[in-house]
């Protein structure tokens, strides 16, 4: 049998590594799904519900496994919902390939059914390459150009196939004028800066006396070097919620997370710091760093264009994350003076102590910040979390604790609704040994993560440790924008916008083969998480949670607290549970042994 212009496809992107491909069929891309069957599971194809799950899947395959993530849709609708899923991995500096089929090459142009300039649309979100096959000699290269983009810029590309065309025998390029002759192969190299830069950025953190880390999602890989660095700088360490596992939170001059959904130390260790050194992090929001002239900053960055983009650097090393610091450790000075380190050791104690009154302060009928709190102890060695967008996020960042050799992510630089379980799924396919845990709000799951708790249905008896979990926060609220609302804009809650229907997530869960779990009182939330890790199925735990617990910032300004007063002034339909609530999060901060009772 001749091969075809997909079996060559499907062979080539096995030889690239390829094991597993996200994605939906149609009528556009059959070419290729008929040579992924006949390849007999070379490369396992995983069916999703939705085309935006499976790049979502596809972005999270390559930030939990470390190579190539691959998305396949049909043409027209099937390859525009990939867009948002796409996004989500160019965003977070994701290699990903996004196959999308294409109508019949005699009917471009014709206006013809689900016709669509793929090319042109694909064109922001794979600009790096993004290119619609036109021969089956042309194939070659397009495949290995993608990838090896993809993985050495650490982008998103794209392949756009007319359908007649996979369909067509393959041959190889003819030794000919005007014909390409590509290979497969694409080793990372190594990146590291000149010893002259290393020199000056020494120079810059021996001369601090309060030197300030942030690590992002390119200190990942780093967590030992970057330990090392701040033992001799005597520095405290932040975390960007994309770094969140960079460091294990067991360490007591790491302060967490950093910004709105931040803490307090990591807060003051940003404000009082005459030093910064930004490792592999594209954190956004400026008002979170130092005052511009108030620290001295090193950068270090795989990607030139992230670099001196949030904080005017005095010194930008481009280079591995890694490998710099390790070149950049024995020029480092020890710190006689630790007073700093004792400092942020103190800030760390103390905000310790605020999180767990905050937690355990009672609410109607479950406080949300209770749920990680006593999920964060009992997460298995080595578990993976994932986390939507949302109040939700607010919780993971503050209350979840992570322990070496564990990971988590979530949409970061797009923060995407809807990503946590894809994200999960994903998870459990790279890591199937692994416990996977999901922390998500009623809205996310409404808008489409329900529908994908059917792909965990499919698919879970194959996984090698059935322990995946899905935590839904229901609060009948889209929590963040009310408090946005209040806080940001100073408006009440708009009801016709953010009230949700209460759905009985964990019944569906039921009704699909999957465990579902309903708690609704404070005293049982610890106890219904050991009896999720103990089941021998996936398991859905629906949280009823209080909406007017409110997502506090680390620093609150005067021109936030004006436009809260604002709000209530003008009535908030949940202003008195608001009041109530907000009391207690920041008296309860002040006054211990007060937040078990309303």
């Amino acid at each position: 049998m001749a091969t075809t212009v997909g079996d060559f496809l499907v062979e080539r992107l096995y030889q690239w590594g390829v094991r597993r491909i996200y994605g939906y069929p149609g009528d556009g891309i059959n070419g290729v799904f008929g040579a992924l069957s006949r390849a007999r599971e070379k490369i396992r194809f995983i069916q999703v519900r939705h085309e935006e799950m499976a790049a979502f899947m596809a972005s999270a395959e390559a930030k939990f496994g470390g190579g190539l993530g691959v998305c396949i849709a049909t043409s027209g609708p099937g390859a525009s919902h990939l867009i948002t899923g796409l996004y989500d991995a160019r965003l977070d500096h994701m290699p990903v390939l996004a196959i999308a089929g294409q109508q019949a090459r005699t009917a471009m142009g014709g206006h013809y059914q689900q016709e669509v300039d793929l090319v042109s649309m694909l064109k922001d979100v794979a600009g790096a390459f993004v290119q619609q096959a036109s021969a089956p000699e042309q194939v070659r290269h397009l495949v290995d150009r993608a990838i090896r983009t993809a993985l050495g810029e650490r982008r998103v590309t794209a392949i756009v196939l007319p359908n007649d065309l996979q369909e067509m025998d393959y041959s190889e390029p003819p030794h000919a004028h005007g014909t390409l002759h590509s290979g497969i192969g694409y080793s990372r190299p190594r990146k590291l800066p000149y010893d002259e830069d290393l020199q000056r950025a020494a120079e810059v953190l021996n001369a601090g006396s309060k030197v300030a880390i942030l690590v992002g999602a390119g200190a990942l890989g780093a967590s030992d070097e970057v330990i090392q660095v701040a033992e001799r700088l005597g520095a405290g360490v932040a975390k960007a919620l994309l770094g969140k596992a960079a460091l294990p939170d067991e360490l007591p001059w790491v302060t967490g997370s950093i910004g709105l959904l931040g803490t307090e130390p990591s807060y003051k260790l940003m404000s009082e710091c005459d030093t910064l050194l930004m490792i592999g992090s594209g954190f956004p929001y400026s008002e979170f760093l130092p005052r511009e002239g108030q620290a001295r900053g090193v950068q270090i960055d795989l990607k030139a264009d992230m670099l001196g983009l949030r904080y005017p650097m005095e010194v930008n090393l481009e280079g591995d994350a890694a490998e710099t610091l390790r070149a950049l450790l024995p020029l480092l000075l020890e710190k006689e003076d630790r007073r700093w380190r004792a400092d942020i050791e103190e800030w760390r104690g103390d905000w310790e102590k605020k999180l767990e009154r905050r937690a355990l302060a009672s609410a109607k009928p479950i406080n949300p910040q209770r749920v990680v709190f006593e999920l964060s102890p009992r997460l298995p060695e080595r578990a993976v979390v994932t986390c939507d967008s949302g109040s939700c996020a607010n919780w993971f960042a503050r209350d979840l604790k992570i322990r070496r050799g564990m990971m988590c992510s979530l949409s970061g630089g797009l923060a995407s609704m809807g990503a946590a379980v894809p994200y999960a799924i994903a998870a459990k396919f790279v890591h199937p040994e692994r416990a996977v845990v999901a922390l998500v709000g009623d809205g996310a799951m409404q808008m489409n993560n329900m529908a994908e708790l059917i792909t965990v249905a499919k698919y879970w008896r194959e996984w090698r440790d059935p322990r995946w979990i899905c935590c839904v926060f229901n609060n009948e609220d889209l929590n963040q924008v009310s408090w946005e609302q209040r806080v940001m804009a100073g408006d009440p809650k708009f009801e016709a916008s953010q009230d949700i229907p209460d759905v009985p997530y964990h019944r569906f869960a039921e009704s699909i083969g999957l465990r579902g779990i309903y708690v609704d009182r404070e005293d049982l939330v610890a106890a219904a998480w050991e009896e999720a890790l103990a089941a021998d199925r996936p398991v859905l735990i629906e949280f009823k949670t209080d909406p007017d617990v409110p997502p506090l910032p680390p620093h609150i300004t005067l021109e936030q607290a004006g436009k809260f007063a604002g709000t209530l002034l003008r009535g908030d339909p949940n202003q008195a549970g608001i009041i109530a609530q907000t009391a207690k999060q920041v008296l309860g901060s002040v006054l211990p042994g007060r937040h078990r009772d309303g």
